[in-house]
């Protein structure tokens, strides 16, 4: 076997990497650790969804293999370090999901700022009228400069909204501030000039609770709050005040980790916090780029097929008219800003 799949690639994709490749699509292995050990015994390539853990342990069992490829981008979830020592390929869709995680920050900003809508959507034909909000002329905290938040800065300033923003591992002389057209400001800034705030950091695990009383203690009263980072940027006690005082008067969060808000959690009974399961990145758009991405990289990474064929010399036919430089061919859109 050439290559273990544990989680779906487009049809057309798979189809592709068939015909070059001996390819088992087995996604009931992720949830039997011993199974997927004795299956990865003769993988070259694996692709793994998210709760799949490649640890060292789970290297010392794939003795052939060359490539763990992921659909979504994560780094807690793979040694990295283990990879490198054993000259392991880690391939990640790194930007196929960009565009669709911003449209779902747009989507729950402006759901949020006319909730009536969502009222009507569950069924409630007869709610009661709530004056919304517009986000022409509404200042946005952009908290963050992930890749999310070069798409989404350009959707908002289209729209009319003024864009702060901060990010505490970007300076604020740094070029792309203007480029993108954001005014960066202190994070005490941000939270009290923001109607609202989109949050996207590229988390790391020194940022865990960096969202604490110290920083809420800053902001506008009123405040919508929508994000795709990590919920362990949270204090979660420090959260539930704000939603609780008025500080927050909404949050929406994409992909929250298991107990976030579960019983005993001080968010688990408060009605103005809205949790998706990963939303962000699940758009059909998304999943074709992500799969053709990591197809094509796990047939460079595995090398020539069984009858000699070198699959680069020929495009498949949903990527006819692309040259096989084309960053848009392999899902990684560039952002040009006019």
């Amino acid at each position: 076997m050439d290559i273990l799949l544990l989680e779906a690639l487009v049809p057309e994709a798979l189809a592709w990497l068939e015909s070059r490749h001996t390819v088992e699509y087995r996604p009931e292995l992720a949830d039997d650790s011993s199974a997927l050990r004795k299956a990865a015994y003769k993988a070259q390539a694996a692709v793994l969804p998210r709760k799949v853990v490649v640890t060292r342990e789970f290297l010392d069992f794939a003795p052939k293999l060359k490539v763990v490829a992921r659909l979504h981008v994560s780094t807690d979830n793979t040694d990295l370090e283990a990879c490198r020592e054993r000259s392991v390929k880690v391939i990640q869709a790194t930007t196929a999901n960009v565009r669709s995680n911003a449209e779902y920050l747009l989507a729950a900003l402006l759901m949020l700022y006319r909730r009536g809508i969502a009222s009507s959507m569950i069924g409630n034909r007869h709610a009661e009228i709530r004056l919304g909000r517009e986000l022409n002329g509404s200042v946005v905290g952009i908290f963050g400069l992930a890749p999310t938040a070069h798409t989404l800065a350009v959707m908002l300033g289209s729209l009319g909204a003024k864009l702060v923003g901060y990010d505490p591992a970007v300076h604020h002389t740094a070029p792309i501030w203007e480029r993108l057209r954001i005014q960066p400001v202190s994070l005490a800034e941000l939270m009290s000039q923001a109607d609202s705030v989109s949050v996207q950091v590229m988390y790391a695990s020194r940022y865990q609770g960096f969202i604490n009383n110290k920083v809420l203690a800053h902001c506008r009263r009123g405040q919508i709050w929508v994000g795709t980072s990590r919920s362990s940027l949270f204090d979660p006690q420090a959260l539930a005040d704000a939603l609780m005082d008025g500080r927050i008067e909404s949050c929406m969060l994409d992909g929250a980790e298991s107990g976030f808000a579960s019983k005993g959690s001080p968010l688990h009974e408060l009605t103005n916090l809205y949790l998706t399961p990963r939303l962000g990145s699940h758009t059909r758009e998304s999943r074709l780029r992500a799969s053709w991405y990591v197809a094509h990289r796990i047939h460079e990474a595995i090398g020539v097929t069984h009858s000699g064929f070198d699959a680069m010399h020929s495009v498949p036919g949903a990527l006819e008219g692309s040259s096989p430089e084309s960053p848009s061919q392999w899902g990684e859109p560039q952002l040009i800003i006019r």
